[in-house]
């Protein structure tokens, strides 16, 4: 167990923790030997992981100057090969229903009990990356694989603790690989944030995890963000690296990759490949793979957009996303997993919350006829009407569909296909919209909530990305909406008016004195020189993550005591 010395964290040679100092953070998450595991990892990776990041930029120029991604031929035989991944544990045969959510104690405790198969605890896009929410989320996943995770809302006079039986199998989601971590640093830099996530959960929890789950059954992660099979060997190569400092058996560690990127739909065999040992599938991280589209044509003025309300499942480029992943996934042996249901219930009106899970419902059953094998909700209430969905239609009464579904059509799914531009209509009410939900989402992101309900929809920093490429694009090429039957061309003064407008309308909406202590103002300045910078970013949130970092008043002396 690490100890402190004059109430600093006790730290490895090379490494500094540069985060508030918690003893609890100390004695159970930042031990000695937990720094110099992640250290170990961040020094025999970081080389790749920065070539990897180099090469997403390179290919973004390319990008920019006029080509679009494709298939690559140099990787033809993988693609055609007949190959399979490693089976399928049986602890997690049956993934019908996922729920996901930031790490936070009562929701860790009310996702392992709400009935679905699999919850994903999240430190990627659902989590405001604050110094508290990292190590208390590590905290409560500790407490969680261990059992004796519990929670008491004083508020309520209720205590929140795990069911006896039928919890959820954990997955755990740490942030990709271009994100750093500011409060730890190694060797003068700091670390790579999906290393720090990965590290610190693997070497306190694998031993627990697999006592439950039994050899060779975990642990559980998504990986996000990919762009590359490169990315995906990277991982491949942590995992084993972890595996063999654990003395586990290589193939233990499983997990899910999610295609949120537009390069990424071009290398799922790819990425398959390079994780057959170590995965379990793939899945359909939409709302991001939207996000990617509008970022990876920023310079293509031919591919614009319509309102993100129009850009759903049934645009062709987006139905042929999901049937490639499907085809993709059952040909090499692993589960297909289906997209968000970002619904949330309808509090006050009953009819209006019958309409959303009607949508929900509809939104499920296309996923499970084109023949995915589970799917996502954001939140508990969806759970049994989704696998209701799911339960009735799956083939054979089979807990997934890897040999049962028939996807053949989906072997003529083309490069066109996957690039076709989306259709629909722009207009001035979708700027609004972006522009509401974008400073409303950012000014809880910086106060440390990631995972925001707006207008009956769990939003998270993928939802937001939209909003904000959206506006970018339509501010960038001086695009026509419709507002009321009139053309407007969307200029930088014509969104300034409504920001504004927007604004004052949050101000009525959340309060005068919400208003002025929340972080909306900071909110709105920062969106708003995203939505008009002469080169867009790469993402929001590496703008943002400045002002959520507090580094620890006296971090100079945070790494006086080395071993």
């Amino acid at each position: 167990m690490a100890t402190s010395i004059n109430g600093y964290y006790d730290v490895p040679e090379g490494v500094d923790v540069r985060g508030r100092y918690d003893a609890d953070f100390a004695a159970a998450i930042l031990t000695a030997e937990a720094l110099r595991f992640v250290a170990e990892l961040h020094r025999e990776f970081r080389g790749r992981v920065r070539h990897a990041m180099g090469r997403r930029r390179e290919a973004q120029r390319r990008y920019d100057a006029g080509a679009v991604p494709g298939f690559d031929p140099a990787t033809r035989l993988v693609r055609e090969g007949e190959w399979a991944c490693a089976p399928v544990p049986p602890a997690i045969a049956d993934r019908t229903v996922e729920i996901t959510g930031p790490a936070e104690r009562k929701m860790v405790i009310n996702a392992l009990n709400s009935g679905a198969k699999v919850f994903m605890a999240d430190f990627e896009d659902a989590l405001s990356p604050s110094w508290e929410n990292l190590m208390r989320g590590q905290v409560n996943l500790r407490d969680a694989v261990g059992g004796t995770i519990s929670f008491y809302d004083e508020s309520r006079n209720k205590l929140y603790k795990l069911n006896d039986d039928k919890l959820a199998t954990l997955f755990v989601r740490p942030r990709g690989w271009h994100l750093p971590e500011a409060h730890i640093f190694v060797d003068g830099e700091p670390a790579i944030g999906c290393l720090v996530d990965f590290g610190l959960y693997f070497f306190h929890n694998h031993a627990a995890f697999r006592a439950t789950q039994g050899e060779g059954f975990g642990p559980f992660f998504y990986l996000p963000k990919m762009e590359h099979s490169r990315e995906a060997k990277i991982w491949n190569d942590v995992f084993e690296r972890s595996e063999k400092f654990a003395g586990i058996e290589m193939g233990s560690i499983r997990a899910t990759v999610l295609i949120e990127t537009l390069p990424a739909v071009f290398q799922m065999d790819e990425i398959l490949y390079e994780l057959r040992d170590h995965s379990v599938g793939l899945n359909c991280g939409r709302w991001d793979y939207i996000f990617s589209y509008v970022k990876t044509f920023r310079a293509h003025p031919d591919r614009l957009l319509p309102d993100r309300v129009h850009v759903g499942m049934a645009q062709h480029f987006m139905r042929s996303y999901s049937d490639l992943l499907i085809r993709t996934c059952h040909r090499r042996s692993v589960h297909a997993i289906g997209g968000m249901a970002a619904q949330i219930p309808v509090k006050d009106d009953a009819a209006a919350n019958e309409s959303a899970l009607d949508l929900v419902r509809q939104d499920k059953l296309r996923e499970v006829r084109a023949g995915h094998d589970g799917t996502w909700a954001a939140h508990p209430a969806l759970i049994p009407a989704i696998a209701a969905v799911f339960a009735a239609h799956m083939r054979d009464g089979a807990p997934h569909q890897i040999r049962t579904a028939d996807r053949d059509d989906a072997s003529t799914v083309s490069e066109h296909d996957l690039l076709r531009p989306p259709h629909g209509p722009r207009t001035l009410g979708g700027l609004r919209l972006n522009t509401r939900v974008g400073i409303q989402y950012l000014a809880a992101w910086l106060v440390g909530t990631g995972s925001v309900p707006l207008y009956n929809l769990m939003e998270d920093a993928a939802t937001a990305e939209i909003s904000r490429v959206q506006n970018w694009q339509w501010i960038r090429y001086g695009v026509d909406v419709d507002a009321d039957g009139v053309a407007v061309a969307v200029t930088r003064e014509l969104f300034a008016r409504v920001l504004e407008e927007e604004m004052a309308g949050i101000e009525r909406a959340v309060g005068t004195e919400m208003f002025r202590r929340g972080r909306y103002r900071e909110a709105a300045r920062i969106f708003a020189r995203q939505c008009t910078a002469a080169e867009l970013d790469d993402f929001l949130t590496l703008d943002a993550y400045d002002r959520i970092v507090v580094l620890h008043p006296a971090s100079a002396s945070a790494s006086a005591s080395r071993l």
